[in-house]
């Protein structure tokens, strides 16, 4: 049996990793009819994520993370040693495995890997979530073989010819969850109230975290929310909701699921939700499009190169969202958007299609052809009809 050896490269966010777990998930599935075994090994810090990686039979290479910052900070003088040694790691580690071909998702510490990757010739496929590429892919696009994007406008920063729209592979987890069981499983009460899911991504948004805490009464007697807060903020904010939440009857908290993270229970989550309230990173967005699931955005005002914004604009062109600017996020007016939404179902429903027509279906099969065509197997025949990811 032949053996093609694929390489993982990608930051410890859930919007690096995710993708990264849904292409490695199409690989397992075309072992047989490829005829060879498939070894898949992640290089780098997956951070909270190695047990996921793990659990979906990808090998883990641990390499030091670095990141450069656009602004000056004394922590750079750190991250300049951290990549050196970084860069020695994976010299050795990835001699060791010497894959066929590597797969890039960017983010912090892959540009390093990417350049030992280069300096052992081993070809390598880039792909860019957001419709501003960040450093690491920009830098690492020039010298790869091929470069999968996910919004059209992503294409101006790579060189000519070299990209290929194909949108983001999606974990086929996403796809699960029924609203009525969903909501059941999450304990909802089944008082007419619509369902939110907020969200600020893998890590959670600390001012759509304090915006909950500051308007939680209000917001409750109006919505159930599903609420990720994240992972590192968890502890902080069950401290503070404690005392916002005094004052607020046993019943009515019985509409806020606050968690920590959803990793598994999200597509519990978004089955549940009537609306979803969430940041604008790439990897979110079409999440939210391939459940055809009606959003409001906020983008991360903050976020490098403004990609969250012109990620926000680029899904609300169609009508698949409405955009709501950080310095624009006033429960007054939070609540007025989003009541005018849920009370117009012909609204709703146009936001669903444009949000399902948004969609590009296949990603994960694209990029996991691209693999195993550039490690010498010919994956003719092995993808299913067009539509099914």
């Amino acid at each position: 049996m032949n053996k093609i050896r694929i390489g993982l490269l990608g930051g410890g966010t859930g919007g690096h990793i995710y993708p990264l777990i849904a292409v490695a998930e199409k690989l397992r599935r075309w072992e047989s009819s490829l005829g060879s075994e498939i070894t898949i090994r992640y290089f780098g810090d997956a951070g909270d994520y190695r047990g996921e990686l793990e659990q979906a039979g990808i090998q883990f290479s641990g390499i030091v993370s670095s990141k450069w910052r656009r602004y000056f900070s004394l922590k750079n003088f750190l991250d300049i040693a951290k990549a050196a040694f970084g860069f020695l790691q994976a010299l050795w580690k990835i001699y060791w495995f010497m894959p066929d071909v590597v797969f890039m998702k960017g983010g912090p510490g892959s540009l390093v890997i990417a350049y030992v990757c280069r300096f052992y010739a081993i070809p390598l496929i880039v792909h860019e979530s957001d419709t501003v590429p960040g450093l690491s892919n920009r830098l690492a696009g020039k010298f790869a073989k091929i470069v999968e994007i996910a919004f059209k406008e992503a294409a101006a920063f790579f060189p000519s010819g070299k990209s290929r729209l194909v949108g983001i592979p999606i974990r086929e987890a996403i796809f699960l969850g029924e609203t009525t069981r969903a909501r059941s499983m999450l304990g909802l009460t089944e008082d007419g109230l619509p369902v939110l899911l907020m969200m600020g991504g893998s890590q959670g948004a600390e001012k759509i975290n304090a915006f909950i805490l500051d308007n939680l009464e209000i917001l409750l007697d109006r919505f159930r929310i599903i609420h990720q807060v994240g992972r590192n903020n968890y502890d902080s904010y069950m401290s503070e909701y404690s005392f916002a939440a005094k004052n607020i009857s046993e019943e009515k908290k019985k509409n806020y699921r606050p968690s920590a993270f959803l990793g598994k229970e999200l597509p519990e989550a978004m089955a549940a939700a009537d609306l979803i309230v969430s940041r604008a990173g790439g990897t979110t967005i079409f999440e939210i499009a391939a459940r055809a699931k009606p959003s409001v955005l906020i983008p991360l005002a903050l976020a490098a190169h403004d990609h969250q914004r012109e990620n926000a604009y680029a899904y609300a062109k169609p009508g698949a969202c409405l955009v709501i600017e950080e310095e624009n996020l006033l429960v007054g007016l939070f609540i007025s958007e989003l009541e005018q939404l849920l009370h117009n179902p012909s609204k709703l429903k146009s936001m669903s299609e444009a949000a399902k027509n948004f969609y590009l279906p296949g990603a994960a099969e694209s990029i996991a052809e691209d693999l195993v065509k550039i490690a010498g197997a010919v994956p003719s025949g092995i993808r299913p009809p067009a539509g099914n990811q």
